[in-house]
């Protein structure tokens, strides 16, 4: 379940899963007129999640927070069907702190994440990822995308892209291809704009420009880097560790902080460094230099990265699913 003609749809489709649109709404920032339109959505979308769910029959509920999960866990438990919520980020969001009241269990990352909720409730998975991130080697991932044995650095700005990315990327783009070969997942808005760049480059240049609007095998585009440069969302808390990628983190600012909190959590532990968004347009480049031509520092982030990764983690939130209680039926 979740949002209609979203990407979480789009992907669920693409794996042949079955989708159920949800209505959902946040009410965090949203203005008094808003705020009654948007929790009307959430009711109207409690009402439609309860009636997937008389129909489905589920044994349990896994959530994975956001405002999305607001009306199916109401459902649930106005159902008495029992829910796992699970944190990705290292803080709690308004939804995630909500839900966690009448959820049957939350899991986290990582420990420093559990003290948020109460210890008899919550247990630590760590961040599930796909096998490929793990079971990937870099020769392979470079040949994936046809990728020399040259430096490479990926830039990720998530599933819809992000502008001061890829503008701080196209201002240096011709410095940064001197240094390394560059995959860069920019998004459908900038894709535009950004390929005319890249067909106005000289022809050598061009073949070390890897420019995607959005790429399913980001799993090998990780594993084949030397350096990522991306946001902090959730999922950096899982994948990079899982490959033992270095990364330059740079927080979205506009959606609370949470993605501060993640790039600091990997900064913290040695396995990145964080640049503010306002200063991403000066900071990328020289930052993006030096750590290329310091082997040794990638590598000791490298190392601090794996440190951090918790395999297991899917398995652990099988676990979990399987050992909540019975539910008392729909």
């Amino acid at each position: 379940m979740g949002r209609g003609n979203s990407i979480e749809q789009t992907l669920a489709e693409r794996a042949g899963l079955p989708f159920v649109a949800v209505p959902a709404a946040p009410v965090r920032g949203a203005g008094p007129v808003r705020l009654v339109v948007n929790v009307a959505n959430l009711v109207r979308g409690a009402y439609r999640a309860a009636g997937a769910l008389r129909r489905l029959r589920p044994g349990a509920i896994f959530a994975t927070g956001g405002y999305v999960s607001v009306p199916v866990v109401v459902a649930g438990w106005l159902l008495r069907i029992p829910s796992l919520i699970y944190l990705p980020d290292m803080e709690p969001g308004l939804a995630v702190r909500a839900l966690a009241r009448i959820a049957t269990r939350v899991a986290v990352t990582a420990q420093e994440a559990a003290r948020h909720f109460r210890a008899a409730k919550v247990i630590v998975t760590g961040y599930p990822v796909r096998e490929e991130f793990l079971a990937l080697d870099r020769a392979a991932a470079r040949q994936a995308l046809s990728l020399s044995d040259d430096k490479v650095v990926l830039v990720f700005g998530g599933s819809r892209g992000a502008s001061a990315l890829n503008k701080a990327v196209e201002s240096a783009l011709e410095e940064i291809l001197e240094l390394a070969q560059l995959v860069h997942v920019c998004g459908e808005g900038d894709y535009p704009a950004l390929s005319a760049r890249r067909a106005s480059l000289p022809a050598d240049k061009q073949a070390r420009y890897r420019l995607f609007a959005y790429l399913h095998d980001l799993p090998a585009a990780v594993v084949a880097a030397d350096l990522v440069v991306s946001r902090a969302g959730a999922s950096v808390l899982g994948e990079f560790p899982a490959a033992g990628v270095p990364s330059i983190l740079v927080p979205y600012p506009y959606a609370g902080r949470h993605q501060m909190v993640n790039a600091r959590y990997l900064a913290d532990h040695g396995a990145a460094i964080v640049i503010e968004n306002d200063r991403v347009g000066a900071d990328l480049l020289p930052a993006v230099r030096s750590l290329l031509a310091d082997d040794a520092r990638r590598e000791a982030m490298r190392e601090n990265a794996r440190r951090l990764a918790r395999p297991d983690a899917a398995h652990a939130l099988a676990r979990a699913l399987r050992a909540l209680p019975a539910g008392k039926g729909v």
